[in-house]
């Protein structure tokens, strides 16, 4: 009997990212097609059942190679259930039924969970996370995500709602406004817009002729990878930036590592990119600020699979469904 492979895909407002996966979670195939918000989305899920029938017959397979197909969404799921709360950019209403849909449409048997906590699967199963079974995985992209796991099991709460590491507050008072309606949360100071908005706060107070100052000057504005290179390169504005994005994000992981002793936290998305730059700061506050035993016993690290992280966790989801 031939090997079943997985079909895995990792929904996003503009891209949806799909895969076959064989068992031990390595690409047989992945591709991308857009994701079509238009008509309150409701083309979403036939456009990717259209596009695994397609690829299966492309590489000369039929239907029954494929076990099952696991599914990364963007907003609060409900796994028992099968459905997702909201997904405000996709257009769908609230509790849509997703994993229903995704059955009808594809004729496969599906599993359907978070894309960050999908994001965090990806890396404890082949990525940073190395198999350890608790993990925490924070995703410092537009905004921060996030996906806990604990002995191995992804940690949703009473309403899908686990993990929201993002809307930590860390800015008790004048804090920055969030989109989710609160001010101060991790989210505001530490994703690709909150390193902005921190850096922008920092140069309208400056008059020191700096390479971010000049940046700033002769574009309008400043990106966070700006930020990050000006520090590489000595830029004392950058360097006083980063260390408070630092600062508000080993904060929030002590506090997380407080609470739960994880093996590893892994930062992933755009903003971890930036590498030693960033983590080497956040290290040092997390040490400061966690409680020494966890401050000994979790080691941070810089997420590994990049973009595929999602995708990967999505095909974890089907091979260990119960």
């Amino acid at each position: 009997m031939s090997e079943k492979w997985i079909a895995a895909v990792d929904l996003g407002g503009t891209t949806t990212k799909l895969a076959f996966l064989n068992l031990y979670g390595e690409f047989i195939k992945k591709w991308e097609i857009p994701t079509d918000t238009s008509n309150n989305g409701k083309n979403i899920i036939i456009n990717i059942a259209k596009s695994i029938d397609d690829k299966i017959e492309e590489l000369g397979q039929s239907k029954s190679k494929l076990m099952g197909v696991g599914m990364g969404a963007p907003g609060p799921v409900d796994m028992s259930k099968g459905i997702i709360y909201e997904a405000v950019n996709l257009g769908w209403e609230k509790n849509t039924p997703l994993r229903d849909m995704l059955e009808v449409e594809t004729g496969l048997p599906a599993v359907i969970d978070n894309d960050a906590n999908c994001a965090a699967l990806g890396e404890m199963w082949k990525g940073a996370g190395n198999g350890a079974k608790d993990l925490v995985c924070v995703t410092l992209g537009t905004g921060v995500g996030g996906g806990v796991i604990a002995n191995g099991e992804i940690v949703h709460g009473t309403k899908g709602a686990g993990g929201e590491i993002g809307h930590i507050t860390v800015m008790p008072t004048n804090g920055f406004q969030c989109n989710c309606g609160k001010k101060g949360c991790l989210e505001t100071v530490a994703s690709a817009t909150g390193v902005v908005r921190l850096a922008k706060e920092v140069l309208q107070k400056t008059k020191e002729e700096t390479v971010l100052a000049t940046i700033m000057s002769r574009k309008g504005t400043v990106s966070a990878k700006d930020v990050f290179d000006a520090a590489r390169a000595e830029d004392e504005v950058a360097k006083q930036i980063v260390d408070q994005v630092a600062f508000y994000l080993g904060l929030a992981l002590a506090n997380l590592g407080n609470a739960l002793n994880p093996e590893k936290i892994v930062l992933g998305g755009g903003v971890s990119k930036a590498g030693k730059i960033l983590l080497d700061p956040v290290v040092m506050y997390f040490k400061k600020f966690a409680f020494p035993t966890v401050a000994n016993s979790t080691a941070l690290a810089i997420a590994t699979l990049e973009n595929d992280a999602g995708v990967i966790g999505a095909g974890w989801l089907v091979k260990n469904q119960k």
